[in-house]
């Protein structure tokens, strides 16, 4: 399938991680004639600007929490540098003053820009942040800051385009432009997930401030003596979980639904439970819960669900098809990135549990490819057959965007053969194949692999783990385990 109309100018929504790999890529092609970023918060980087305690602590947790489709964000409005300095939009972000990431940095970075050789193996976030502001910094005169998307629609006016709707934050005047294309990079760690448990709703009205979700988390100190359930089996659920149960009252009462890719199965630091299955009466019992293993458990003094996120792209209410139902995945995408009734509009990175930076990379190869004119699409109908052969396999649930190791390798790869594949034009670089992507080999594999045992290995080093700046200085070496295969 070849997109019928020539594509000229593109928005992108979003200058985190994947809305600037988008714009590189984009640039690439030296074919689009205006390219504009729009970003809702005030520096590049997305969820990657830290939100002060403060701000996430004016904010609450909706209990349950089931609605993707509610309007967007609203903005924070906050000094910066005191009670004197001027005021910013800020939006809550998950990221939390304790966090390293899980992955190492060499698996992490983008292919064209590695961290510094002095960055410990799981870069801190504020590292990260750092990072991404050095990676945006020949883009930057692309991005408009503090401004949000309010509204995506077919456009009208021109036949097959788009008419995007912003609102600068600081002056609240709405803006309408037309695109022949959009990069909906906006990330979906927007709305958190907070499932009904039954009970759930009116316990959380007589214990109100109890229970939380992750994106409001900070810091273990408001935990300390008290009696905690961590909910959830996720990175954030094992990372936050193991950093309150150093100062909890006894130990942290882990509920999983599933085992942790990220932690042993025969793990005891934390007091593993089931899932819970309900919020027993506050006119019965004081503040319990009960698991599905019978087990009750009262007197708990907070609860922490780091259950998750739901798909949520307000700006995108009018699509039709839509592209969302109930937020556990998006609807109508083909390869988890092209809208398959219009792909001229695309969401990169909805994949879980991948390595985000180098797939928006390879994503953003392929769709300006495609964009320019240099490579084709499958039809409507295998499009739609391979979603529709995607759900039988895996489900139309949350499964459906889960890529566990091996198949987020595969899909790496999958991507660069696919943008390789492109006809070549004359001025690029490569001798005229464009700026490339991300193939993964045998080392990328088998760190990927390994990436869970590497991050128990780091953490178990406790505070001499900042020390640490390579695998290999933690016992990991790629030369050393090709031999051993070798011999077997």
């Amino acid at each position: 399938m070849t997109i019928s109309k020539q594509i000229r100018r593109v928005a992108v929504i979003g200058a985190g991680p994947s809305g600037l790999s988008a714009v590189k890529y984009l640039l690439a092609e030296k074919y689009f004639t205006k390219i504009d970023v729009f970003e809702k918060r005030s520096s590049a980087g997305g969820v990657w600007n830290y939100t002060p305690p403060a701000l996430k602590q004016s904010t609450s947790t909706l209990v349950p929490q089931l609605d993707p489709n509610e309007p967007g964000d609203e903005p924070i409005w906050h000094h910066t540098g005191g009670t004197e300095g001027p005021l910013e939009p800020a939006f809550i972000s998950p990221i939390y003053s304790t966090l390293d990431t899980n992955i190492p940095k060499e698996l992490m970075a983008y292919g064209d820009k590695p961290f510094p050789p002095d960055v410990q193996v799981l870069p801190k976030y504020s590292t990260v942040k750092k990072y991404l502001d050095e990676y945006a910094e020949d883009v930057k005169n692309y991005i408009r800051l503090d401004t949000q998307v309010v509204s995506v629609k077919s456009s009208g006016y021109r036949a097959n385009a788009w008419a995007v709707t912003t609102k600068n934050l600081r002056t609240g005047v709405d803006t309408t432009d037309t695109y022949d294309a959009v990069v909906v990079a906006s990330g979906h760690y927007d709305v958190p997930y907070t499932p009904d448990i039954p009970g759930i709703k009116i316990w959380n009205e007589a214990y109100p401030g109890i229970i939380s979700h992750s994106k409001l988390y900070d810091s273990p100190e408001p935990f300390r003596g008290k009696k905690v359930i961590v909910v959830g089996s996720s990175a954030s659920g094992v990372d936050i979980g193991n950093q309150i149960n150093r100062l909890s009252k006894g130990k942290v009462i882990a509920s999983q639904r599933t085992e942790s890719y990220l932690m042993p199965s025969n793990a005891t630091d934390k007091d593993y439970v089931p899932e819970i299955v309900e919020f027993l009466p506050p006119t019965e019992y004081n503040r319990a819960v009960r698991f599905t293993n019978g087990r009750i458990e009262d007197d708990v003094d907070a609860i922490v669900f780091c259950t998750g996120y739901l798909y949520s792209f307000p700006f995108l209410s009018s699509l039709d098809p839509p592209v969302i139902a109930d937020g556990r995945r998006v609807l109508n995408t083909y390869q988890h990135l092209f809208y398959i009734h219009n792909p001229t509009l695309v969401f990169p990175v909805l994949p879980q549990r991948v390595i985000p930076f180098p797939v928006s990379e390879n994503q953003a190869a392929v769709f300006a490819r495609v964009w320019s004119g240099r490579l084709t699409l499958p039809d409507a109908a295998e499009m739609k057959a391979w979603e529709d052969g995607t759900v039988i396999k895996k489900g139309g649930g949350t499964a459906f965007h889960l890529l566990h190791f091996p198949l987020d390798a595969d899909y790496m790869n999958l991507l660069y053969e696919w943008a390789g594949r492109a006809e070549p034009r004359q001025g690029l670089t490569d001798n005229g194949n464009g700026k490339q992507g991300n193939y993964w080999g045998e080392r990328e594999r088998w760190m990927r692999q390994l990436f869970p045992e590497i991050r128990r290995t780091f953490v178990g080093k406790g505070d001499e783990r900042y020390k640490f700046k390579s695998i290999e200085q933690l016992g990991y070496d790629f030369e050393t385990f090709r031999k051993e295969q070798a011999h077997l």
